[in-house]
């Protein structure tokens, strides 16, 4: 047999057909891939399910349905004035001090009672309060001397189901 240099340079290039080749390396490739991509799929498909079940617990808040009311006071000088404004929970809002006349227009949650009051400072005068639901009058009260006291108040009924 010819030396191996000899036969290289009579024959140029070497050139090993793929099918000799060892299938092995080729194979460990594939698998790799196919493994890779697999565990890619799982993770995203593993966040899906935890976001569904560890997710936002809580339920859709809806809007709560509302009245609009006015209160108005009229007068001279000040009041502590205190209304029912839009909360679901019914709490009041004071203002102290509300240089007279004044009037606001709130959004009031149905099934809440819509109220002012008005409390006149040492000094006294005469207040009066009203209130109107969607635009119709519903109450009026008057307060008169010091820390004279008036309220006004009107039913809204429960939302409907």
């Amino acid at each position: 047999m010819k030396n191996e240099t000899a036969l290289e340079a009579e024959i140029g290039e070497i050139v090993i057909p793929e099918s000799a080749l060892d299938h092995k390396t080729v194979g460990e490739i594939s698998d790799r891939r196919v493994v890779s991509v697999g565990a890619l799929l799982f993770g995203i498909c593993a966040a899906f399910v935890g976001y569904a079940f560890l997710g936002d617990d809580e339920p859709e808040q809806r809007p709560v349905p509302t009245a609009s009311v006015t209160y108005r006071i009229t007068g001279t000088g000040a009041a502590d004035i205190t209304y029912l404004a839009r909360s679901a929970k019914g709490a009041a809002t004071v203002e102290a001090g509300v240089e007279l006349p004044w009037k606001k227009t709130v959004r009031v949650p149905l099934g809440k009672d819509p109220a002012v009051s008005i409390q006149l400072g040492k000094r006294g005068g005469e207040a009066s309060c009203a209130l109107s639901v969607r635009g119709e009058h519903q109450q009026r009260a008057t307060a008169f001397g010091a820390y004279g006291r008036a309220t006004c108040t009107a039913e809204l009924p429960a939302k409907r189901g």
